[in-house]
């Protein structure tokens, strides 16, 4: 949670924990992170310069948040998981409500939990109180992916990122004996002899006995037989149990190192973990090739190369499966998440009351560690959020949120359409916006901005009464009659999941920028005519407001029966301001 007042500091609040686990001892009294979840997070936000920054001399270089200058403060509300939770509705809203005393200017979220109504949502309820005080919240999408409308933290009024790759890797190479190399990465802080081969076997036919191929291929506890994995190289398969679990069973089971391949579901997203033995992860298409070389050969032997830093990498970004996508399942009109950063291999600071691993036969620890998860991502853009808000200190949180999300791009570093983990294009409901841009969010021309008045409107068209408005409001408010449509709340995109014939959505543009006239460019969605009204629009001074309308009708003969994407530019040659189109017909 990034602070940019006069305090640093660090606050704890667990009495909502405490009701259900009962009395806690006094080692519960204190924020102090024994995790590395909450040390990681909030120096990616804002920690200040830190030279020679590295996970076990990989990665070296100088580390800084995204808000170097800033001051913080911490607000621990998570504990150790009881029933499956770990962060409870009294503790996340107590959080909120210190944070809003406290006068903090952006609150970086990186929790969350399953879809559900507003009313039962704490960190919607919470965010929504801070947004009222001018506070920017920024919230991670969710770990659920790659399935479809598993995207939380999705209220209107909150940021929602998701978690891509970036430009740089670990690579460990995976060399067999007929000299087939193929790539993989790792942070594994031990290494095996270089060019040395090593019997290889498939954690499949390193099974226990009384334990299934499909248990022992996951490298689960107690599922492999150290007479049979001893002395070898162990292929195991991603899923189910954590990675770095995976290679603290191969080590139990005496393997001298461990291959850990990606399933489908995975592709091409990799992570590379600090393994507590010598061992590399590779993607699905080079698991396939490593398991397929053992069951053809008579004696497989490999050898695994050491972790080299590489910059630079080609395709960059692209979406990790790991990461939530929309539809939003509770409100499809709004398009979440809403923009997306790097969230794949994060090196930041990290709590040495905890291994790198975080598993409790791990005795090493680290400064920095390299984490994943959109829980990384969101920081990112909360950094982000924090220099704008010095740079402009009078735009609103809306006005904020526009400016990240209408400078974003949908390109790579090949200047191709950012892909999804199995290097298929991604949509919209992976990326949001596109991939952050800070520096062009710094001037974005145009913003759309949204009151809190606003949001209660389209929380009036959710259908909720006056009591559960009021949750929000925390006065009596008096929804409009007839309600909002709720695809014309003034968001940088626009989405209309039911499109039977046409619509008209409204839209208003302000403009933070210099005078100039902007004229409308449509991408437009497959199968959907989209008609934009007035297609130019003349902005005299700084402040002043322009409303458009745009009118989007199925080509009957060419209507596609799932979502299409495309695209709304305003451009007076100088800023691209661009807002997706989303749009499902009935």
């Amino acid at each position: 949670m990034v602070y940019q007042r006069k305090l640093i500091g660090a606050r704890y609040f667990n009495k909502g924990y405490a009701s259900v686990v009962g009395p806690l001892n006094s080692s519960f009294n204190t924020p102090l992170d024994n995790d590395g979840h909450g040390t990681h997070t909030l120096s990616t936000a804002g920690g200040n310069f830190v030279s020679g920054a590295s996970v076990f001399g990989f990665g070296k270089g100088t580390a800084r948040g995204g808000s170097p200058k800033a001051r913080v403060a911490a607000y621990k509300v998570c504990w150790p998981p009881v029933g499956g939770n770990e962060c409870f509705d009294a503790d996340i809203v107590a959080a909120f409500d210190m944070a809003i005393h406290d006068g903090v200017d952006v609150l970086s979220v990186s929790l969350g939990g399953e879809p559900t109504f507003f009313f039962n949502d704490s960190v919607a309820i919470g965010s929504f109180h801070a947004v009222k005080h001018g506070i920017v919240v920024i919230c991670s999408a969710g770990n659920s992916g790659p399935d479809a409308g598993t995207v939380s933290n999705f209220a209107p009024w909150q940021i929602t990122v998701g978690a891509s790759t970036m430009d740089r890797e670990f690579d460990s190479y995976v060399i067999l004996a007929n000299k087939v190399q193929l790539k993989g990465q790792s942070l594994s802080s031990t290494a095996l002899p270089s060019n040395k081969f090593y019997p290889l076997i498939s954690a499949a036919d390193a099974k226990a006995a009384n334990v299934s191929a499909e248990e022992a291929l996951l490298c689960k506890n107690g599922t492999l037989d150290p007479r049979k994995v001893k002395g070898k190289i162990l292929v195991c398969l991603r899923g189910q149990n954590a990675r770095v679990d995976k290679g603290l069973q191969a080590q139990f089971a005496g393997a001298l190192g461990m291959i850990l391949a990606n399933n489908e579901i995975n592709g091409n997203e990799i992570t590379a973990d600090a393994h507590v033995l010598p061992a590399t992860q590779v993607n699905f298409t080079n698991g396939v090739l490593i398991f397929t070389y053992i069951n053809r050969t008579k004696s497989p032997k490999a050898c695994i190369t050491g972790v080299t830093t590489l910059l630079g990498t080609k395709p960059a970004p692209f979406m990790a499966a790991f990461s939530s996508k929309g539809p939003s399942t509770i409100t499809p009109e709004i398009l979440k998440p809403d923009i997306t950063a790097p969230g794949v291999n994060v090196i930041a600071a990290y709590t040495e009351a905890q291994g790198p691993t975080n598993q409790i036969f791990d005795k090493r620890r680290v400064k920095f560690n390299a984490v994943s998860g959109t829980s990384m991502s969101c920081p990112h853009v909360s950094g982000i959020a924090g220099l704008l808000k010095t740079l402009h200190p009078t735009w609103s949180p809306a006005a904020i949120k526009s400016a990240i999300m209408t400078t974003a791009t949908i390109l790579d570093n090949k200047k191709e359409p950012v892909m999804n983990a199995s290097y298929f294009k991604a949509t919209p409901f992976s990326y949001g916006a596109g991939h952050v841009r800070p520096n062009s969010a710094m001037d974005p021309g145009l913003v759309y901005d949204l009151s809190v008045n606003d949001y209660l409107n389209f929380i009036c068209a959710l259908g909720y009464n006056e009591t559960l408005v009021s949750i929000f409001s925390d006065n009596p408010y008096n929804c409009p009659k007839p309600p909002i449509n709720r695809t014309d709340l003034n968001y940088p995109s626009i989405t209309v999941p039911k499109l039977s014939h046409s619509i008209t959505v409204t839209r208003k543009l302000k403009n933070v920028g210099s005078p100039g006239t902007y004229r409308a460019d449509v991408q437009e969605p497959s199968g959907i005519s989209v008609i934009v009204k007035p297609r130019s629009l003349k902005f005299k001074e700084v402040g002043e407001e322009k409303t458009f309308y745009v009118t989007l009708k199925v080509k009957e003969d060419k209507a596609a029966k799932d979502y299409v994407f495309g695209n709304l530019i305003w451009s007076d040659e100088k800023h691209y301001v661009r807002s997706p189109i989303v749009v499902r017909t009935a």
